[in-house]
């Protein structure tokens, strides 16, 4: 006997995912004002298990010494920068959900993937028709005979697809585009979103099969959906970057396999997207002749140190308020920093106009980068270049000690590497083997002997 199904209006959270009976101004369960939807939901009847077949076949719990584990081996995507971030490249069975701003290179990236493996991939693309794919990969100058492309949003189509062609890799772009015909709300709604993930993971987890899924996000940045759908898949990559900057910045935010603090740096071409393997030398650039208001630091992401450039303009306030502005970098941190250097350094920028901007449009959040950032800014008050060959690598505290960076021997040996003269860091916390790399470690405990060093006093 078929089982009957009934249907019912529900109203759904865009923010969290929560569904009430109700219409509500403010959702309870994250205190976000008109974001209730309304959709109609359906559910089939409760079935009766008793004396059902799956009921003598389901499955028993085991101990974990009984459960055998299954070494499969990563599938390599053919890039570094992304196999690092992934950490180490596809796990079989594995759900991998991407997502960036329109126009970013989301679905770049994952075509370049798709010619790149030697593997038999599936693209489905709910978006673009298979025209529009075909320029994209002459243009990408990639190819792959074995990447099978279909143009289909209907999950029951898709599934029939899958079991036809049995890839090993599959593709969706978007998972927003998709619909699942047992439900009658609209493609793009929270419960089609979440309907159609879950039938693409348990394809995956029974088929062993991994599956990257290219997702939207809304205007302030958030995957597009329920809160529950990344916590269903398993890792999350956020493409980011400037439009008006050639770097794409690829990033975990949850990774199941890998870290999260791994960070993959790519270049927008006109023939798709490159690889930034030696990001220190794109990030800092060499002029003829020294400029004040621009200072190096060592920076470390996850277990990748780079050099990257900070730059500051301190200027007299036209305006009553003084500006303070930051781009790639924290605002309040920003202040903060300021605040220590009115109280502990003696310098009088409380009526100054600040801007700071990390060069190559990266942001970055890497406490270490601390003593870069005052050491523009005061040399930008200055009016006074920082010598060349100079970069930087500690924190600053509250009460103007510098105290110590992370895995400092890293930041010191990638400026060595890079011909820096000598780094400033800290000479509190546990006092580390420099190993002989050409480079003049500069060990200082105060703010006021940076100062003095670098500018002969203030």
């Amino acid at each position: 006997m078929a089982t009957k199904t009934k249907s019912k209006k529900a109203y759904f959270c865009k923010s969290c995912g929560n569904e009430f009976a109700q219409w509500m101004g403010k959702c309870p369960a994250c205190n976000e004002w008109n974001t209730l939807i309304e959709e109609l939901v359906v559910k089939a009847d409760k079935a009766d298990f008793s004396n059902s077949r799956s009921a003598q076949e389901r499955k028993k719990a085991k101990p974990l010494s009984q459960i055998q584990r299954e070494d499969n081996e990563r599938i390599v995507t053919g890039y570094a920068e992304l196999d690092r971030v992934l950490g180490g490249g596809l796990v079989p069975g594995a759900v991998v959900l991407l997502g960036g701003e329109p126009g970013i290179g989301k679905s770049t990236l994952t075509l370049q993937v798709a010619m790149k493996l030697k593997k038999r991939v599936l693209y489905i693309s709910g978006e673009e028709s298979l025209q529009q794919i075909k320029m994209r990969a002459e243009r990408l100058e990639e190819t792959n005979e074995s990447c099978l492309l279909l143009n289909e949003v209907n999950t029951q189509h898709i599934m029939a697809q899958l079991e036809e062609v049995r890839p090993e890799v599959l593709i969706v772009d978007s998972i927003q585009t998709l619909y699942s015909p047992q439900l009658d709300s609209t493609p793009g709604s929270i419960s089609q979103i979440r309907e159609c993930t879950a039938e693409m993971m348990q394809f995956a987890k029974q088929t062993s099969t991994p599956v990257i899924l290219i997702g939207h996000i809304t205007k302030d940045g958030n995957l597009a959906g329920p809160k529950v759908l990344e916590h269903m898949v398993d890792t999350v990559l956020h493409f980011e970057g400037d439009r008006n900057h050639a770097y794409r910045l690829l990033r975990s935010t949850k990774n199941r396999f890998g870290s999260t603090h791994e960070l993959g740096i790519f270049e927008m071409a006109g023939d798709g997207l490159h690889e930034v393997l030696d990001p220190s030398k794109v990030l800092t650039n060499s002029f003829d002749e020294e400029y004040s208001g621009i200072a190096v630091g060592a920076m470390l992401e996850g277990l990748r140190p780079m050099l990257i450039e900070a730059q500051a303009l301190v200027s007299s306030a036209v305006y009553g308020t003084p500006q303070r502005s930051a781009t790639g970098f924290d605002l309040r941190r920003l202040n903060m920093l300021l605040a220590v250097l009115e109280k502990r350094g003696g310098f009088k920028i409380g009526a100054k106009d600040v801007f700071l901007n990390i060069a190559g449009g990266l942001r970055v959040e890497d406490p270490g980068l601390d003593l870069a950032i005052v050491a523009a800014i005061m040399s930008s008050y200055l009016d006074i270049a920082i010598p060349t060959g100079t970069c930087f690598a500690a924190e600053i505290g509250l009460s103007g000690e510098l105290r110590p960076a992370s895995r400092v021997v890293q930041r010191i040996n990638e400026a060595a590497k890079l011909g820096y003269k000598r780094i400033y860091v800290s000479s509190y916390g546990p006092q580390e083997d420099v190993p002989k790399s050409g480079i003049k470690v500069h060990k200082i405990s105060r703010l006021q002997e940076v100062f003095s060093s670098l500018f002969g006093g203030n």
